[in-house]
């Protein structure tokens, strides 16, 4: 049995060096180890380079951005791929509750890095409250982060 265990397991890392598979997260070395992704809703080859991973990842935020929940810990790339989409949907008066959900979520994983600094500490804040009132009080949060961060003020 030992012996079909190590072929089996050789077999599976050449078709991931091969491109063969889907990739759920960086290839080693990356400098977001803890980055990982549902690859269901990702077809990301193994074999693609990080930053090409990266920019598919993107670029399906940005035409589905509720796929951000099938990421763990997003890289702040992924997270300024939401953030333009939360922006873009403020600009047309839109409530993008729905959208800081995920983000609220994502800052709660323990490896995701800051992008906006004090945001986690303002997630962690309004923690105990609702999740609508959560999501109004990062809103309020990133419309006074300084306009660096992309994120408008469109409260009125």
């Amino acid at each position: 049995m030992a012996l079909l265990d190590t072929l089996g397991d050789l077999l599976a890392r050449a078709s991931y060096a091969l491109g063969l598979e889907n990739a759920d997260r960086f290839p080693r070395g990356h400098a977001s180890p803890y980055t990982r992704w549902n690859k269901a809703y990702f077809d990301i080859p193994s074999d693609l380079k990080a930053e090409r991973m990266e920019t598919i990842i993107c670029a399906a935020i940005t035409n589905t951005p509720y796929v951000f929940g099938e990421i763990r810990n997003p890289t702040p790339r992924m997270q300024r791929a939401l953030l333009a989409i939360i922006e873009a949907r403020l600009r047309r008066a839109d409530a993008p509750a729905d959208l800081v959900a995920l983000l609220i979520k994502a800052y709660r994983q323990p490896h995701t890095p800051d992008i906006v600094p004090g945001l986690r500490a303002t997630i962690a804040a309004n923690a105990q409250f609702d999740a609508n009132i959560q999501a109004h009080a990062v809103l309020a949060y990133l419309g006074d982060a300084p306009a660096g961060f992309g994120v408008i003020e469109a409260r009125g």
